[in-house]
């Protein structure tokens, strides 16, 4: 198997600007690797750091040390010291973020909302269209739904829009942050699946999960993330 994510000794710490620059050391010896295909769960609790190392992965966090290789096109690459334009374009091509809240641009429709990853990276609309279609029917969102903006929609609804989202493009690195938080057991089972499917792709997982019978079908190795926790 290849390795896909080589997380070696990263650290977080945040910097208070607004409190004299006090320093709040979040994480810190972070080592783990993700192979293709394997689904790896981040558990702990609340606070934990759990969320601030999957957006170290994804380098919406920098690094305050250590190293966050990402397999990009054959070739790992630090996403901790990456140029911004390399970020953008591992991001397109090769790491997806499915995060708890969907973030939208107002008034843009459903099936283009899900649809934008594919034409992004050139997929003609037509059939960004129709496998957007696939992914929201899969969810259980209902066609006379499509047109509509996820504003409109409920919790549960907003999430599977970006759970369609996050997995429409199969992109070899996937990130989730409670995928099932908002699911009920019917959609839950249906992520569930989508999961194992993309796993079965060769795709490397990184996830969140608090639900215990959603993280036993789904997880490969747990890594308690407690042992990363940094001392205030």
């Amino acid at each position: 198997m290849s390795v896909m994510i080589d997380v070696t000794n990263a650290q977080k710490t945040f910097t208070m600007h607004l409190q004299s620059g006090i320093e709040l050391p979040v994480v810190r010896g972070v080592n783990f690797q993700v192979d293709a295909g394997e689904c790896v769960v981040l558990s702990g609790p609340s606070g934990a750091g759990k969320s601030s190392i999957l957006k170290m992965i994804f380098a919406n966090y920098r690094c305050g040390g250590g190293r966050v290789d990402i397999r990009h096109q054959g070739t790992l690459i630090d996403i901790a010291t990456a140029e911004p334009r390399q970020i953008l374009n591992v991001r397109r091509s090769t790491i997806g973020y499915v995060s708890q809240f969907l973030r939208a641009v107002p008034r843009v429709a459903t099936i283009d909302v899900v649809a934008e990853p594919l034409i992004a990276n050139g997929v003609t609309r037509a059939e960004a269209n129709d496998r957007a279609g696939r992914a929201l029917h899969r969810l259980n969102i209902a066609e006379r739904f499509w047109q509509l903006p996820p504003a409109t929609f409920s919790g549960g609804e907003q999430q599977r829009v970006n759970i369609a989202r996050g997995f429409i493009s199969d992109l070899p690195i996937l990130l989730l942050d409670e995928p099932t938080a908002s699911l009920d057991a019917a959609n839950r089972a249906v992520v569930v699946g989508l999961i194992a499917g993309t796993k079965r792709k060769g795709t490397a997982i990184v996830a969140i999960v608090h639900d215990d019978e959603v993280r036993r079908q789904i997880a490969d190795r747990i890594i308690d993330v407690t042992g990363f926790t940094a001392a205030a």
